[in-house]
């Protein structure tokens, strides 16, 4: 399984309105995130497939581990070459040492003498074709550790996988900058396994080749580089059809002569010194002297030489400035080099504490993340979901994003203001998300016509994709919106204040439909909002049909895209947008920090401006609060028969899965809609945010009854956390009032809190929703937070019993690798709630399936530990949380941050069908073909052109799964983030 977890997001919800002529209410489908390649689903869940015939066996398997002198850890991965699934699987190997089993994951690991066997588990027992199953244990051993020599699979030797090339970019080097119009000189070094040779190097630009080398050694001088940033990569090709894809390497093309400044973040302690190298970005024809000096910041800080001399000999060759820290204060400076005819380039030096390990860890992260050639955003200051394009998570490609990646720039953000007193970039991030991801006024123009009484109509949520489209039931009586009169008197707008969820930033899909505009189209440039998910629990991101925001009918079908998801007898041109709420709350937590450190800074007044904005999201993001159709909480059975609420009683008061808004694409046409949602997930929840907005002046709503809901949705939240925990100590799935989202009869002696019907995987079963223990680390983390700031002991008494089990399932290896929770299987049910008497949940169980090393879920981790040690002074969870953040540092660091190898078997579902009705037709903005024949891959003809398409080519031909080391937004600022809580409040 796949370590690295997806944007949990919903995504926005296509409503076919009825025409305006005839003046209903329109209706929406309800917004739906699958998680999909969040969490790579164990193989056999995969792909569906016949039982296994009596052919012969097929494999491979590769071995890899993990080993610290008297320990190790072994990962196997089987791949099932042949044309059959395996209906179950017995791996077999032996030892030549005295190697001795300890304890083993996602199997059952049995040992007789030297002979080691394992047999899958009940839910990996199935690989299909070309899939790939992986299996690991930890074992003991003294004297040497060879790996074994041969594998067997039910009896039959396996042969090892194909290894792929092994790529290595040489040049340039990270972070070089060339002046445009200058060979930027490419090299690479390619070396095949298994007796196959190198047929060709191609080098990329991002997606775009731009070269190739057939003979070693591999080299590429490109000229024709436009300014700006640039990922390279080089991929090699070997004679046996395996490809390798070397790791990323950024580099910065310059309009003309520049200066080059190497690194372009520093920090020097107290007392100490640190270096900046300058050198020029072309030869120059005469001698240039660059001047350095500090243009801004803290007198404390000082440089020198206060002048360089580069001649037409030395131009490319670095020469040292030193800057020297005073032995007191801390803070930052600009220190700015210029010389004539060239662009200056500028170096910002934080100055820290003498005994600041961890700030300086989270500084040199933070300029890692923040340099412009290392691919983390775009050229609009935009943050992708990741620096690599071949990913697929949540977001179907990794230059989309996502509002969880702009929250996670908010509260990066704030951190660099904590530690160097800079509130300019908080500010600036802020900026970002409200140009770029909050609709405009013209997003949403028609908002003016919203009717309150009759908020939208209803449509039924289907249990699979193939069951859809929903016709739309306006029988159904919705309840009246509380919200939408209050708001408008409080802000003077119709206008929501939320972010939508996803983007597609580089406008790969083509549709145009950037902030202030409604389908562009494919000559579009730079950001356009995107809707994916729709169809039900079952709909994974391998089964969606991309759509636009702003639906005018320009492509799809006759109908656009609306006809796919929602029935009528005819549909109107629309836009509509759908809030993820757990971004928005995170945006909200970032600015409680932004606010507590710049006053602790004597600076609040410098963020006081978008300490307000974040105020008035909070108060939109009520909307998250209520049933879907406003319908009354607690009981809610029959569609028609569950009465519509009046006032607040049809609030759930929790963060559930999504609010949505939409309307009239024409101006003239005089409808609006809005939605909630009913299902609420435990990982969705935010305490601090709603203390923050209950409590703390600074963040209380402007609306009249805004602080006063989120004051009873902070005591809703805890008392949901403790009713969610299991006899072990992990938080279970969640609620819904709309049992299978239309109002259904749940089974008989489903547990209840308040009303709501207990949901053991809310909103998407394909992975199920509850199993990542990122969800857990995420959602706990906002509750210490919350406890160390007002020691609750509400959420006291959720920590105590989560953090004991957590720490219980925790590995540090002698070495400092560590091991943490991955995958999460869950039994039983908790008991009715009772507020009086929560009691202990006996019956509701947690098991840990598997494992991982993954830096992002590791680093939520370990600031929930690190928050809670700091509250109860917790020795164990504050020695865990500095061997998590220390083992991270030492064993996953690369050029571009911190990284894991994963092993992405779930990259088979590429040629997995999308459910579109039979006879239905239309086509993608680039011509794609949308039909009943379509798969994942035909919607998304552009990833033929990824440098890293050739591994999924060679997965989908039988080759063994591909493995791509990624660096996710979100994953690298919680790394960050980590690193800060533990300088702020442990080091």
């Amino acid at each position: 399984m796949p370590p690295g977890p997806p944007s949990p997001h919903p995504s926005p919800h296509p409503s076919p309105h009825r025409p305006p002529r005839r003046r209903l209410s329109p209706g929406l489908h309800r917004p739906l995130l699958a998680l999909a390649a969040l969490l790579a689903l164990p193989a056999g869940m995969l792909a569906a497939g016949p039982p296994a015939q009596a052919a012969a066996v097929q494999c491979g398997v590769d071995y890899r581990t993990n080993d610290w002198g008297s320990g190790f850890t072994a990962e196997l991965t089987l791949t099932n070459r042949g044309t059959a699934p395996l209906d179950g699987w017995t791996l077999g190997f032996t030892y030549a040492g005295d190697q001795k089993l300890g304890n083993g994951w996602n199997g059952t690991w049995t040992q007789s003498g030297k002979a080691v066997t394992v047999t899958n588990a009940a839910w990996n027992g199935t690989v299909a074709a070309g899939a790939a199953v992986t299996t690991g244990a930890q074992f003991s051993y003294s004297g040497t550790n060879a790996a074994p020599a041969s594998f067997t699979v039910d009896g039959t030797p396996c042969t090892g996988a194909h290894q792929p090339p092994v790529t290595v970019l040489t040049s340039p080097a990270p972070g070089a900058v060339y002046s445009q119009g200058d060979a930027v000189p490419l090299a690479a070094t390619a070396a095949a396994a298994d007796g196959a040779t190198i047929g060709k190097v191609e080098f990329y630009s991002d997606t775009t080749l731009i070269g190739t080398d057939t003979t070693a050694p591999y080299t590429l001088g490109a000229t024709s580089l436009p300014a700006g940033a640039h990922s390279l990569y080089a991929t090699a090709y070997d004679s046996l059809g395996a490809t390798g894809e070397s790791a990323p390497v950024g580099i910065t093309v310059a309009a003309g002569p520049a200066l080059v400044a190497t690194p372009a973040q520093l920090s020097v302690r107290q007392g100490a010194t640190g270096t900046f190298g300058l050198r020029l970005s072309t030869r120059p024809s005469a001698n240039v002297t660059v001047t350095v000096a500090r243009t801004s910041g803290v007198s404390g800080l000082t440089a020198s030489p206060a002048a360089l001399t580069f001649t037409p000999a030395n131009w490319n060759t670095a020469q040292q400035v030193t800057v020297t820290a005073a032995p007191t204060g801390t803070g930052t400076a600009v220190f700015t080099a210029t010389a004539p005819g060239h662009t200056a380039t500028a170096v910002t030096v934080a100055q820290l504490a003498a005994d600041s390990t961890y700030e300086a860890r989270f500084l040199d992260l933070y300029g890692k993340i923040t340099n412009p050639a290392n691919g983390y955003f775009s050229p609009e200051g935009i943050p992708y979901h990741s620096v690599e394009t071949l990913i697929v998570e949540a977001p179907d490609q990794g230059h989309e994003t996502t509002s969880e990646a702009y929250s996670y720039l908010v509260w990066l953000q704030a951190m660099y203001g904590k530690i160097t007193g800079d509130w300019s970039a908080f500010n600036g991030a802020w900026d970002t998300l409200e140009r770029y991801m909050i609709p405009t006024h013209a997003d949403q123009a028609t908002n003016s016509s919203y009717n309150a009484a009759k908020p939208a109509t209803y449509a039924p949520e289907w249990d699979l994709p193939s069951q859809y489209p929903a016709a739309l039931d306006s029988t159904v009586t919705a309840g009246a919106d509380p919200l939408a009169a209050e708001l408008k008197s409080a802000y003077g707008t119709d206008d929501v204040y939320g972010m939508h969820w996803i983007q597609d930033v580089d406008n790969v899909y083509g549709f145009g439909n950037g902030p202030g505009t409604c389908s562009a189209g494919p000559a579009a440039t730079g950001p356009s909002y995107i809707n994916t998910f729709q169809r039900g629990p079952q709909e994974s991101v391998w089964e969606t049909v991309p759509h636009p925001t702003c639906d005018r009918f320009a492509y799809g079908g006759r109908n656009g895209y609306l006809d796919l998801f929602t029935g009528d007898s005819s549909y109107a041109r629309q836009w509509k947008f759908t809030n993820a709420p757990d971004a928005d709350a995170r945006a909200v937590q970032a600015a409680y920090w932004a606010d507590v450190w710049a006053k602790e800074q004597g600076r609040g007044a410098q963020v006081a401006t978008t300490v307000g904005k974040a105020a008035k999201m909070g108060d939109y993001l009520r909307y998250a609060m209520f049933d879907k159709y406003f319908k009354k909480v607690g009981d809610c059975v029959g569609p028609t028969a569950c009465p519509a609420g009046a006032g607040k009683n049809s609030s759930h008061y929790l963060m559930s899965w999504y609010y949505a808004w939409g309307g009239a694409a024409d101006t003239g046409a005089g409808w609006a809609w809005r939605i909630g949602s009913s299902h609420a997930h435990g990982g969705y929840q935010n305490p601090l945010a709603a203390y923050a907005l209950s409590a703390y002046a600074p963040l209380k709503p402007k609306s009249a009854t805004g602080a006063a809901d989120w004051a009873t949705s902070l005591g809703r939240q805890l008392e949901f956390y403790r009713w969610l925990q299991s006899s072990e100590g992990a938080i279970a799935g969640g609620a819904t009032n709309s049992w299978q989202g239309r109002y259904a009869t749940p089974p008989a002696g489903t547990p209840t809190f308040h009303g709501m019907y207990y949901d053991e995987k809310p909103v998407y079963h394909d992975p199920p929703s509850n199993q990542w223990f990122g969800f857990q680390a995420w959602s706990m983390e906002r509750v210490a937070e919350y406890y160390q700031q007002t020691g609750d002991v509400r959420a006291g008494t959720v920590l105590d019993k989560w953090v004991t089990w957590a720490l219980s399932r925790t590995t540090i290896n002698p070495d400092g690798t560590y091991r943490v929770p991955s995958t999460l299987q869950w039994s039983g049910a908790p008991d009715t709630w009772n507020a009086a008497d929560p009691g202990g949940n006996a019956g509701l169980h947690v098991t840990v399936a598997d494992y991982t090393d993954d830096v992002g879920v590791t680093a939520a981790y370990a600031k929930t530990l690190t928050y809670y040690a700091a509250r109860t002074g917790h020795a164990e969870a504050k020695r865990v949380a500095k061997a998590l953040l220390d083992g991270m540092w030492t064993h996953h660091q690369d050029p571009l941050g911190l990284g894991v190898p994963e092993t992405r078997a779930d990259y088979s579902r590429f040629d997995d069908p999308v459910h579109v009705p039979g006879g239905w037709t239309g086509t993608m903005p680039n011509g794609d073909t949308v039909n009943s024949a379509s798969t994942f891959a035909s919607l998304r003809s552009f990833y033929e052109k990824d440098p890293a398409w050739p591994k999924i080519e060679a997965y989908l031909a039988g080759g063994a799964a591909p493995v791509f080391t990624y660096h996710r937004f979100w994953a690298q600022a919680d790394v960050a983030l980590a690193m800060g809580s533990y300088a702020e409040l442990l080091e």
